[in-house]
């Protein structure tokens, strides 16, 4: 494997999560405006888009009804990271129909990153998106191997 197995896997992905998951303990804890999705398209490494991300992620990590795992997302919730953190980091608590659409969903994030829809995003943020996303569909699948029939 390309990053060293599983383990270089985590480093990776924490490497390129650092800015959204290192203040946590420093972000506010309230949804500005009713705008909890704010987060979501934020790209760059701002000191506002890192604050807006962790608000968001905060924000689908607490969501009990989960709603937001069937909604469509714009390309760049990919590109920031965030959907598709939080449903890594949820992935035990989906049932299996949302542990399926999660699937789906990583599985086609790289084709959307690379689309018209990610026309905005640098080749950086479109590189981070994709192995996230590769990450992502392969931890879902394998919590739907140890619970979901098929």
């Amino acid at each position: 494997m390309i990053f060293g197995g599983d383990r270089g896997w985590r480093v990776l992905i924490l490497a390129l999560l650092l800015p959204v998951i290192a203040p946590l303990g420093c972000a506010g804890t309230n949804v500005s405006a009713g705008r909890p999705y704010a987060g979501m398209t934020c790209v760059d490494d701002s000191a506002e888009c890192i604050r807006r991300r962790q608000v968001t992620l905060r924000y689908l990590e607490n969501d009990t009804s989960r709603t937001w795992v069937k909604q469509r997302p714009p390309p760049e919730a990919y590109a920031s990271g965030v959907r598709l953190f939080a449903l890594k980091k949820k992935k035990k608590e989906l049932t299996c129909d949302e542990l399926a659409h999660g699937r789906r969903e990583a599985d086609k994030a790289p084709t959307v990153l690379r689309g018209p829809g990610g026309a905005k995003l640098t080749t950086a943020q479109i590189s981070r998106g994709v192995i996230l996303a590769s990450e992502v569909s392969r931890e879902l699948a394998r919590e739907m191997r140890r619970r979901c029939k098929s």
